[in-house]
C-alpha cells in the first residue's frame, strides 16, 4: 500500500514568529522539476495571453485612388503605378500583422505536473512561506507592509489566500513587486515571477486538494506521453 509522504514546514504568524508546523504533501510540495514541461507551460500562458487583434491595411484597403500616378514615359521620374503602394508614404503595408489566434493547447495533466513542479521549487529552495492566517485589523498600505517586513520579505512576493479577500488586495495593490492570488487561480508564471510565495495554511490546503490525493488517483496506471514520471506517490 502506498502511503502519501509529508514534510514539515513552519507556520509564521503576523509578526514574524514560528507559530507551529504543519505537514504539506509531496504530491504537490515534493515533486522533482521537470523543466520541459514548465518551460511549455509558461510558453502557452504568455501566447494565449496574446489578444492577437493587431491589423494592419493592405494596398486592397487603404484610401486612395487605383490610377497611374502620372505617364509611364518622358517625365523623368521613376515609373510609379498606383498611390496605394506599399512603396509610398500612405500607402498599403506589406506582410504585415492582422487578427489571428495564438492560443496554444496542451494536456490536462502536463498543465497540473507543471503546476507543482513550480511549488515544489518554492519549497525545495527555501522560498515558500506558510502563514497562519492572513486578517488584517485595518485595510491599509502600512499595515501589509509591517506584516511583509516582520516575515523578512525583502523582494518580490505572491500572497495567496484560500478564497479572494478585498482587504489583503487593497492592502498590497499599491506595493510595487506584490501580487494577490486566490489558491483556485494559482499560475505557472505568477509563481515563477515572483521570489517570495507566501501561502496561508487554508491554501496549502485548498492546493493539496485541487492537485493532490485526486489528480495522482486518476493518472496512477498511466504515464504522460514523452515525460519521464517524476511524482513522488
Amino acid at each position: 500500500m502506498e502511503v502519501n509522504k509529508k514534510v514539515q514546514v513552519p507556520v509564521y504568524n503576523l509578526v514574524g514568529e514560528v507559530a507551529t508546523h504543519i505537514e504539506i504533501s509531496d504530491e504537490v510540495f515534493g515533486v522533482s522539476f521537470n523543466e520541459a514541461v514548465v518551460h511549455q507551460a509558461m510558453v502557452r500562458q504568455r501566447a494565449n495571453a496574446r489578444q492577437g487583434t493587431a491589423d494592419t491595411k493592405t494596398r486592397g484597403e487603404v484610401s486612395g485612388s487605383k490610377g497611374k500616378l502620372f505617364r509611364q514615359k518622358h517625365t523623368g521620374l521613376a515609373r510609379a503605378g498606383s498611390k496605394r503602394s506599399p512603396l509610398r508614404r500612405g500607402g498599403g503595408i506589406t506582410f504585415g500583422p492582422h487578427p489571428r489566434s495564438y492560443r496554444q493547447a496542451m494536456p490536462k495533466r502536463m498543465r497540473q505536473l507543471a503546476l507543482r513542479c513550480v511549488l515544489s521549487a518554492k519549497a525545495r529552495d527555501d522560498e515558500l512561506k506558510v502563514l497562519e492566517k492572513l486578517e488584517l485589523e485595518t485595510t491599509k498600505t502600512k499595515e501589509m507592509v509591517r506584516i511583509l517586513t516582520a516575515l523578512g520579505v525583502d523582494s518580490s512576493a505572491l500572497i495567496v489566500t484560500d478564497e479572494p479577500d478585498d482587504s489583503v488586495v487593497k492592502s498590497s495593490r499599491n506595493l510595487v513587486g506584490i501580487k494577490t492570488l486566490p489558491a483556485s487561480l494559482l499560475n505557472v508564471l505568477d509563481i515563477l515571477s515572483y521570489k517570495v510565495l507566501l501561502m496561508t495554511v487554508d491554501a496549502v490546503c485548498k492546493a493539496e486538494q485541487l492537485w493532490g490525493k485526486k489528480l495522482s488517483e486518476e493518472g496512477n496506471s498511466a504515464s504522460l506521453p514523452g515525460v519521464a514520471p517524476s511524482i513522488t506517490n
